[in-house]
Protein backbone atom coordinates (compact mmCIF):
# COMPACT_ATOMS: atom_id res chain seq x y z
CA UNK A 1 0.00 0.00 0.00
CA UNK A 2 0.99 3.28 -1.01
CA UNK A 3 2.82 5.67 1.65
CA UNK A 4 0.66 8.93 2.53
CA UNK A 5 1.24 12.15 4.32
CA UNK A 6 -1.53 13.45 5.75
CA UNK A 7 -1.93 17.59 6.12
CA UNK A 8 -4.33 19.75 8.46
CA UNK A 9 -5.80 22.79 8.02
CA UNK A 10 -4.63 24.85 10.72
CA UNK A 11 -7.53 26.88 10.69
CA UNK A 12 -9.46 24.01 11.59
CA UNK A 13 -12.39 25.04 8.67
CA UNK A 14 -11.23 22.57 5.79
CA UNK A 15 -10.87 18.67 5.61
CA UNK A 16 -7.43 16.69 6.15
CA UNK A 17 -5.52 15.77 2.89
CA UNK A 18 -3.98 12.65 2.05
CA UNK A 19 -1.40 12.62 -0.64
CA UNK A 20 1.02 9.85 -1.87
CA UNK A 21 4.58 10.44 -0.94
CA UNK A 22 7.18 10.19 -3.57
CA UNK A 23 8.40 7.09 -5.49
CA UNK A 24 12.27 7.51 -6.42
CA UNK A 25 12.20 4.78 -9.18
CA UNK A 26 15.31 2.34 -8.18
CA UNK A 27 16.27 2.11 -12.10
CA UNK A 28 16.57 6.00 -12.60
CA UNK A 29 20.69 6.42 -13.69
CA UNK A 30 20.93 9.59 -10.53
CA UNK A 31 18.76 7.67 -7.94
CA UNK A 32 21.21 8.16 -5.27
CA UNK A 33 21.80 11.85 -5.70
CA UNK A 34 18.17 12.37 -6.12
CA UNK A 35 17.64 11.02 -2.71
CA UNK A 36 20.35 13.21 -1.56
CA UNK A 37 17.85 16.16 -2.57
CA UNK A 38 15.25 14.72 -0.45
CA UNK A 39 15.24 18.05 2.42
CA UNK A 40 13.86 16.55 6.36
CA UNK A 41 11.80 18.74 7.72
CA UNK A 42 11.80 21.21 9.80
CA UNK A 43 10.94 20.92 13.54
CA UNK A 44 10.48 24.42 14.34
CA UNK A 45 8.75 24.79 11.12
CA UNK A 46 5.05 26.23 11.62
CA UNK A 47 2.62 26.02 9.07
CA UNK A 48 0.42 29.30 9.11
CA UNK A 49 -2.06 27.71 6.11
CA UNK A 50 0.74 27.49 3.52
CA UNK A 51 1.46 23.58 3.55
CA UNK A 52 -2.25 23.24 3.59
CA UNK A 53 -3.04 25.70 1.00
CA UNK A 54 0.18 23.61 -1.40
CA UNK A 55 -1.81 19.74 -0.66
CA UNK A 56 -5.61 21.55 -1.65
CA UNK A 57 -3.94 22.61 -5.10
CA UNK A 58 -1.77 19.53 -5.41
CA UNK A 59 -5.24 17.19 -4.52
CA UNK A 60 -7.50 19.50 -7.70
CA UNK A 61 -4.62 18.89 -9.83
CA UNK A 62 -4.40 15.18 -9.21
CA UNK A 63 -8.34 14.70 -9.37
CA UNK A 64 -8.99 16.96 -12.09
CA UNK A 65 -6.03 18.76 -14.26
CA UNK A 66 -3.89 16.02 -14.50
CA UNK A 67 -3.34 17.29 -18.11
CA UNK A 68 -3.14 21.17 -17.21
CA UNK A 69 0.00 23.45 -16.31
CA UNK A 70 -0.73 24.18 -12.78
CA UNK A 71 2.32 25.85 -11.99
CA UNK A 72 2.69 28.05 -8.85
CA UNK A 73 4.61 30.91 -7.99
CA UNK A 74 4.88 32.57 -4.47
CA UNK A 75 4.94 36.38 -4.33
CA UNK A 76 6.40 37.86 -1.22
CA UNK A 77 8.95 40.20 0.25
CA UNK A 78 12.40 39.00 0.93
CA UNK A 79 11.94 37.13 4.24
CA UNK A 80 8.46 35.98 4.48
CA UNK A 81 9.99 32.57 4.15
CA UNK A 82 8.39 31.35 0.37
CA UNK A 83 11.24 29.11 -0.01
CA UNK A 84 10.86 27.38 3.12
CA UNK A 85 7.36 26.64 2.50
CA UNK A 86 7.96 24.92 -0.84
CA UNK A 87 11.07 22.97 0.85
CA UNK A 88 9.26 22.07 3.39
CA UNK A 89 6.20 20.78 1.37
CA UNK A 90 9.06 18.60 -0.73
CA UNK A 91 10.01 17.60 2.62
CA UNK A 92 6.67 16.22 3.91
CA UNK A 93 6.07 14.54 0.29
CA UNK A 94 9.49 13.19 0.59
CA UNK A 95 10.28 14.44 -3.10
CA UNK A 96 13.39 15.70 -4.10
CA UNK A 97 13.81 19.60 -3.97
CA UNK A 98 15.62 21.28 -6.53
CA UNK A 99 16.10 25.24 -5.66
CA UNK A 100 17.42 27.29 -8.84
CA UNK A 101 18.05 30.56 -8.22
CA UNK A 102 17.13 32.56 -11.77
CA UNK A 103 19.62 35.40 -11.21
CA UNK A 104 20.63 37.90 -13.66
CA UNK A 105 23.82 35.81 -14.81
CA UNK A 106 22.29 32.78 -15.46
CA UNK A 107 21.62 31.91 -19.21
CA UNK A 108 19.48 29.26 -20.40
CA UNK A 109 22.86 27.12 -21.17
CA UNK A 110 23.28 26.92 -17.72
CA UNK A 111 19.76 25.82 -17.06
CA UNK A 112 19.03 23.70 -20.37
CA UNK A 113 22.27 22.26 -20.49
CA UNK A 114 24.80 22.22 -23.59
CA UNK A 115 27.54 19.85 -25.65
CA UNK A 116 31.12 19.71 -23.87
CA UNK A 117 34.25 18.44 -24.90
CA UNK A 118 35.58 15.66 -22.74
CA UNK A 119 38.53 13.28 -23.23
CA UNK A 120 38.42 10.24 -24.66
CA UNK A 121 41.27 8.21 -23.01
CA UNK A 122 42.94 8.46 -26.28
CA UNK A 123 44.47 11.98 -26.47
CA UNK A 124 41.68 13.39 -27.97
CA UNK A 125 38.15 14.67 -27.28
CA UNK A 126 34.55 14.06 -27.87
CA UNK A 127 31.45 15.95 -27.22
CA UNK A 128 28.94 14.82 -25.16
CA UNK A 129 25.37 16.64 -24.21
CA UNK A 130 25.52 17.48 -19.89
CA UNK A 131 22.55 18.79 -18.47
CA UNK A 132 21.54 21.87 -16.70
CA UNK A 133 19.82 22.39 -13.62
CA UNK A 134 16.64 22.18 -14.69
CA UNK A 135 16.75 19.04 -17.40
CA UNK A 136 18.64 17.37 -14.71
CA UNK A 137 15.49 18.21 -12.23
CA UNK A 138 13.13 17.01 -14.97
CA UNK A 139 14.53 13.29 -15.60
CA UNK A 140 13.35 11.92 -12.00
CA UNK A 141 10.49 12.74 -9.36
CA UNK A 142 11.17 16.30 -8.00
CA UNK A 143 9.60 19.70 -6.95
CA UNK A 144 11.64 22.39 -8.15
CA UNK A 145 11.67 25.78 -7.44
CA UNK A 146 12.81 28.83 -9.61
CA UNK A 147 13.64 31.17 -6.98
CA UNK A 148 13.65 34.66 -8.22
CA UNK A 149 11.50 34.36 -10.84
CA UNK A 150 11.16 38.24 -11.68
CA UNK A 151 15.66 38.45 -12.20
CA UNK A 152 15.75 36.68 -14.62
CA UNK A 153 17.08 37.48 -17.85
CA UNK A 154 14.80 37.46 -21.27
CA UNK A 155 16.30 34.63 -22.63
CA UNK A 156 15.94 32.47 -20.15
CA UNK A 157 12.69 33.36 -19.81
CA UNK A 158 11.90 32.14 -23.36
CA UNK A 159 13.88 29.12 -23.38
CA UNK A 160 11.45 28.22 -20.23
CA UNK A 161 7.84 28.72 -22.36
CA UNK A 162 7.71 25.65 -23.67
CA UNK A 163 7.67 23.63 -20.53
CA UNK A 164 5.33 25.84 -18.45
CA UNK A 165 2.51 25.86 -20.99
CA UNK A 166 0.53 23.10 -22.63
CA UNK A 167 3.22 21.73 -24.68
CA UNK A 168 4.75 20.88 -20.97
CA UNK A 169 8.63 20.00 -22.49
CA UNK A 170 12.24 21.04 -23.11
CA UNK A 171 13.49 20.65 -26.27
CA UNK A 172 17.04 20.76 -26.15
CA UNK A 173 19.32 21.61 -28.89
CA UNK A 174 20.32 17.56 -29.55
CA UNK A 175 16.39 17.39 -30.51
CA UNK A 176 15.63 15.39 -27.71
CA UNK A 177 12.58 16.08 -25.65
CA UNK A 178 12.27 16.10 -22.03
CA UNK A 179 8.98 16.03 -20.86
CA UNK A 180 7.54 17.00 -17.67
CA UNK A 181 6.94 13.94 -15.88
CA UNK A 182 3.64 13.68 -14.13
CA UNK A 183 5.96 13.12 -10.77
CA UNK A 184 7.52 16.91 -11.49
CA UNK A 185 6.25 19.92 -9.76
CA UNK A 186 7.25 23.56 -10.67
CA UNK A 187 7.03 26.46 -8.53
CA UNK A 188 9.02 29.58 -8.21
CA UNK A 189 8.85 32.93 -5.79
CA UNK A 190 9.27 36.14 -6.97
CA UNK A 191 9.56 39.49 -4.89
CA UNK A 192 7.13 42.10 -5.30
CA UNK A 193 7.97 44.55 -8.40
CA UNK A 194 7.77 47.80 -6.34
CA UNK A 195 9.83 50.65 -5.49
CA UNK A 196 11.63 48.20 -3.11
CA UNK A 197 15.82 47.69 -3.47
CA UNK A 198 15.62 44.22 -5.18
CA UNK A 199 18.29 44.65 -7.46
CA UNK A 200 18.14 42.82 -10.86
CA UNK A 201 14.05 42.98 -10.58
CA UNK A 202 11.93 43.21 -13.36
CA UNK A 203 8.47 43.22 -13.94
CA UNK A 204 7.26 39.89 -15.63
CA UNK A 205 6.57 39.91 -19.43
CA UNK A 206 2.76 38.96 -19.45
CA UNK A 207 3.29 35.75 -21.67
CA UNK A 208 5.20 34.53 -18.72
CA UNK A 209 3.00 35.62 -16.12
CA UNK A 210 0.17 33.91 -17.44
CA UNK A 211 2.02 30.96 -17.13
CA UNK A 212 1.77 30.99 -13.31
CA UNK A 213 -0.70 31.30 -10.65
CA UNK A 214 0.77 33.65 -8.13
CA UNK A 215 -0.04 33.49 -4.55
CA UNK A 216 0.54 36.62 -1.93
CA UNK A 217 3.00 35.86 0.92
CA UNK A 218 2.76 37.98 3.35
CA UNK A 219 4.31 38.54 6.82
CA UNK A 220 3.29 36.67 9.97
CA UNK A 221 1.36 38.53 12.68
CA UNK A 222 1.54 39.07 15.93
CA UNK A 223 0.54 35.60 17.23
CA UNK A 224 2.16 33.85 14.50
CA UNK A 225 5.48 35.12 15.39
CA UNK A 226 5.12 34.33 18.89
CA UNK A 227 4.50 30.59 18.14
CA UNK A 228 6.91 30.39 15.93
CA UNK A 229 9.70 32.25 18.70
CA UNK A 230 7.88 29.70 21.67
CA UNK A 231 8.34 26.56 19.37
CA UNK A 232 12.26 27.69 18.47
CA UNK A 233 13.30 28.96 21.89
CA UNK A 234 10.95 27.26 24.06
CA UNK A 235 13.11 29.03 27.17
CA UNK A 236 12.82 32.42 25.95
CA UNK A 237 11.55 34.83 28.21
CA UNK A 238 7.54 35.17 27.38
CA UNK A 239 7.74 39.20 28.14
CA UNK A 240 11.10 39.66 25.84
CA UNK A 241 9.08 37.08 22.72
CA UNK A 242 6.15 39.84 23.66
CA UNK A 243 8.23 42.99 23.11
CA UNK A 244 10.07 41.17 20.24
CA UNK A 245 7.14 40.35 18.06
CA UNK A 246 5.55 43.59 18.62
CA UNK A 247 8.90 44.71 17.49
CA UNK A 248 8.88 43.05 14.45
CA UNK A 249 4.88 43.78 13.69
CA UNK A 250 4.95 47.50 14.07
CA UNK A 251 8.56 47.96 11.69
CA UNK A 252 6.64 45.60 9.06
CA UNK A 253 3.47 47.57 9.14
CA UNK A 254 5.76 50.23 8.36
CA UNK A 255 7.55 48.43 5.47
CA UNK A 256 4.44 47.28 3.68
CA UNK A 257 2.83 50.85 3.99
CA UNK A 258 1.19 52.28 0.47
CA UNK A 259 2.84 55.53 1.34
CA UNK A 260 6.64 55.73 0.10
CA UNK A 261 6.94 59.21 1.90
CA UNK A 262 6.61 57.34 5.26
CA UNK A 263 6.97 53.83 5.19
CA UNK A 264 10.61 52.15 5.86
CA UNK A 265 12.49 50.77 3.03
CA UNK A 266 14.20 47.27 5.22
CA UNK A 267 11.83 44.68 7.12
CA UNK A 268 12.37 42.74 10.36
CA UNK A 269 12.57 39.49 8.81
CA UNK A 270 12.25 35.78 10.05
CA UNK A 271 15.83 35.11 9.56
CA UNK A 272 16.24 38.51 11.78
CA UNK A 273 13.27 37.45 14.60
CA UNK A 274 13.83 33.90 14.60
CA UNK A 275 17.43 33.64 14.11
CA UNK A 276 19.63 36.49 14.59
CA UNK A 277 18.11 38.94 17.40
CA UNK A 278 17.89 35.93 19.75
CA UNK A 279 21.61 35.14 18.76
CA UNK A 280 22.27 38.51 20.07
CA UNK A 281 19.89 38.06 23.39
CA UNK A 282 22.33 34.77 24.10
CA UNK A 283 25.47 36.95 23.16
CA UNK A 284 24.39 39.84 25.32
CA UNK A 285 22.32 37.58 27.84
CA UNK A 286 24.70 39.28 31.07
CA UNK A 287 24.86 42.74 29.98
CA UNK A 288 22.25 46.33 31.53
CA UNK A 289 19.87 45.56 28.83
CA UNK A 290 19.94 42.60 26.59
CA UNK A 291 17.30 43.35 24.47
CA UNK A 292 19.15 46.91 23.33
CA UNK A 293 22.26 45.19 23.24
CA UNK A 294 20.74 43.06 20.71
CA UNK A 295 18.59 45.20 18.92
CA UNK A 296 21.95 47.84 18.41
CA UNK A 297 23.77 44.68 17.01
CA UNK A 298 22.11 42.34 15.64
CA UNK A 299 19.45 44.67 13.91
CA UNK A 300 20.26 48.25 13.17
CA UNK A 301 23.39 47.48 10.96
CA UNK A 302 20.53 45.84 8.18
CA UNK A 303 18.85 49.49 8.56
CA UNK A 304 19.42 52.12 6.06
CA UNK A 305 21.14 55.68 7.86
CA UNK A 306 17.23 57.51 6.79
CA UNK A 307 15.47 54.55 8.33
CA UNK A 308 16.99 54.51 11.86
CA UNK A 309 14.86 57.52 13.02
CA UNK A 310 11.47 55.43 12.71
CA UNK A 311 13.17 52.23 14.21
CA UNK A 312 14.26 54.17 17.15
CA UNK A 313 10.83 55.49 17.42
CA UNK A 314 9.27 52.29 17.14
CA UNK A 315 11.77 50.90 19.95
CA UNK A 316 11.06 53.86 21.86
CA UNK A 317 7.31 53.28 21.55
CA UNK A 318 7.29 49.43 22.13
CA UNK A 319 10.28 48.84 24.56
CA UNK A 320 11.71 51.60 25.51
CA UNK A 321 13.87 49.63 28.37
CA UNK A 322 14.34 46.07 28.21
CA UNK A 323 14.18 43.18 31.05
CA UNK A 324 16.56 43.70 33.62
CA UNK A 325 17.12 39.71 33.80
CA UNK A 326 18.43 37.44 31.45
CA UNK A 327 16.20 36.26 28.27
CA UNK A 328 16.62 32.56 28.57
CA UNK A 329 15.77 30.41 31.16
CA UNK A 330 18.09 27.87 31.64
Amino acid sequence: MAETVTFIDPAGDGPNIELPVAVVPKDLPDRENRLKHIPTEDPYYVDLGMLYKLAQLEQVRRDHFTESPLHLALRGHMGTGKDHDLEQFAARLKTPYYRIPLTGEVRDITLIGSVKLHGDGKGGTESRWEDGDITRALRGPALVNLSELNAAGAETLFALHGLLDRHRALELPTGEMVRLRDDVRIFGTLNPTDLRDYAGTQTLNKAFSDRWIIWEKIFPGTEELSLMLERRHPTLDPEVRDLLTKLATEINMSFTAGDSRTRVETPMSLRTVLDRYPAGLWMYAVSEDPMRSAWEEFVLPHIDPYDRDHYETVWSAVVRVGPKRRPFSD
